[in-house]
């Protein structure tokens, strides 16, 4: 047989029931073979109802046909096996109830390779083979296994759907053409898929645009992520050598202090002591010279009591008491009054520097800044509660209204007379609060000339030339002076006109990492007066500068 060039393969031998090597093969009249206890059990089975058919085809037999052993059939089965049988398919190859199966397979069927959207049937690779060989077939369209073969098929009229119906946005036959779709905008499938595959490769490549737009920003993330991580590292590593530093100092100033009051203690100590034998010898001696006296008083005989009187020694020089100078407890009180002093003074500066460092370390935004606020509404979400510090302001200026008022008076403030951060050449005032981050306030202004609305770093001079403390004067300050009815911004003192609507009300907004600066008029609208954008390499405070007496300028509180 091999040399005949005939192949089988096992599913060729198998019995349809079992799906094994037939055994005792016997052939009904229909043709097929099985194992013969396969069909007779199969047949048993269907006794009552007196007829016996075809597992496989399905024919009934009337009355049940008399199984023989088929010789040549077993023989042949034999002898493949001596000869070699091609391997059964694996199990993997079987379709399952997840895959489409070969239309064609009898009995355990095979998964398909391709389906057929002419003959609307799938098929396994065995099956699929006429397809690339016989020359009608060949032009069949063959597409990946489906299980949907079946919606290509007008519901109606029982055909292949090969059109598309535009005005209805849907596939159908070409009686539907000439049918309830008759005047509609037909297409041929084809032609409509071909529209639609250059609409989806148009949205393919704005989606593969996107996505290496995406990945270019993650790996900018990325590389962010370790620069944060470099940041921080290296902050923490600074800081704490730093904070060990201060704490190396202070350990250094507490031992010399202490090493200073062990050294005075003992100078101090020495001289008591000293002090204190010097005394204890003259007691001494004068309790020698009493006890010759007090012998010499009691010498009955007059002749020899004043024969021994001249030849006594005289007093020795008496200590002068009044050298010792007697404090009680009040010794080294005053260093440790002086330690407290510095102790303070440390605590004050702490407190104040860690809410600029609490803020710089929370303020960190590393993601791409918001979009600026448009509406009053926007920018009442970065409002923040600005209070004056008296600490600031000049001595003509009185603060009230929980100090968010300023108003320049005809007389010096008592109150505000003595304090290093005082302005004291001009009628000007910084917030308490440092401003980073995004913030928005309002400042609102009454009486004669105007104000200027500034923000400016905390180290802007307090005295000196004029143009070294004013705001807008230097490049510590930035300020929009609001007079009358018109608008002058300043920065580094240059001076810029600004264009506007009027208003007895601007608006501030702050973004700090940013490094904008915005001043709006503030009515009914928000009109941009002046914007800036810098970098600001400090945290800002709000500033007031006031013309004249009787003039005010508040720091609004927003509802």
């Amino acid at each position: 047989m091999a040399q005949k060039g005939v192949r089988l393969d096992q599913e060729s031998i198998s019995c349809s029931i079992c799906l094994d090597l037939l055994k005792d093969p016997v052939t009904i009249p229909c043709g097929h073979s099985y194992c013969m206890n396969c069909i007779k059990i199969h047949w048993d089975g269907e006794n009552q109802k007196k007829n016996h058919n075809c597992p496989q085809c399905r024919q009934n037999f009337i009355p049940r046909p008399v199984l023989v052993k088929s010789t040549m059939l077993a023989d042949l089965v034999e002898e493949l096996k001596k000869t070699g049988l091609q391997a059964a398919p694996a199990d993997h190859c079987y379709a399952g109830p997840e895959d489409v199966a070969c239309d064609v397979c009898t009995g355990r069927k095979l998964k398909a390779v391709k389906s057929c959207l002419v003959c609307l049937a799938s098929y396994c690779e065995k099956h699929l083979q006429p397809h690339y060989e016989a020359t009608p077939l060949k032009k069949h369209k063959l597409v990946e296994p489906s299980k949907k073969l079946q919606e290509n098929i007008c519901s109606r009229h029982d055909e292949v759907m090969k059109m598309f119906c535009r005005t209805d946005q849907q596939c159908i036959c070409y009686l539907c053409s000439v049918d309830e779709h008759k005047g509609h905008d037909t297409v041929s499938a084809a032609a409509e898929r071909t529209e639609r595959q250059r609409e989806l490769q148009l949205s393919r490549q704005n989606i593969q645009q996107r996505i290496q737009d995406r990945e270019k920003d993650v790996k900018l993330l990325q590389q962010e992520v370790e620069v944060i991580n470099g940041s921080a590292d290296k902050a923490v590593e600074h800081s704490e050598k730093i904070f060990t530093e201060l704490i190396c100092l202070m350990e250094k100033r507490s031992s010399d202090v202490k090493q200073q009051i062990r050294s005075q203690q003992e100078t101090e100590v020495s001289g008591v002591k000293e002090l204190q034998e010097k005394l204890e010898q003259e007691i001494t001696e004068l309790k020698r010279k009493d006890a010759e006296l007090k012998q010499l008083s009691h010498t009955e005989d007059h002749n020899q009591f004043l024969h021994n009187y001249p030849s006594l020694s005289p007093l020795s020089q008496s200590t002068d008491s009044s050298s010792i100078n007697i404090r009680p407890l009040r010794y080294f009180e005053d260093v440790t009054a002086a330690v407290s002093e510095l102790r303070d003074k440390l605590q004050d500066i702490l407190r104040e520097t860690w809410t600029n460092i609490s803020l710089t370390v929370t303020q960190v935004d590393v993601l791409l800044s918001q979009p600026e606020p448009k509406t009053r509404a926007d920018f009442s979400k970065y409002s923040q509660e600005i209070t004056l510090d008296p600490n600031t302001a000049n001595t003509w200026l009185l603060l009230s209204e929980g100090n968010r008022k300023a108003t320049v008076t005809s007389q010096p403030q008592s109150l505000y007379s003595s304090h290093p951060d005082k302005f004291t050449s001009c009628l000007q005032v910084l917030s308490r609060e440092s401003l980073t981050g995004r913030c928005y306030w309002e400042v609102e202004w009454r009486g004669r000339g105007g104000v200027f609305v500034a923000v400016a770093y905390k180290n802007i001079s307090r005295a000196g030339s004029l143009d070294e403390c004013r705001f807008g004067r230097n490049d510590k300050s930035w300020a929009l002076d609001c007079y009358e009815n018109s608008f002058t911004f300043y920065y580094n003192n240059i001076k810029t006109p600004v264009s506007g609507p009027q208003s007895s009300r601007v608006g501030v907004y702050l973004d700090h990492r940013a490094g904008i600066l915005s001043f709006y008029s503030v009515s009914e609208t928000m009109t941009v007066l002046h914007r800036v954008q810098t970098t600001f390499t400090q945290p800002l405070h709000a500033g007031l500068w006031l013309y004249c007496i009787g003039a005010t300028a508040e720091l609004c509180e927003l509802k």
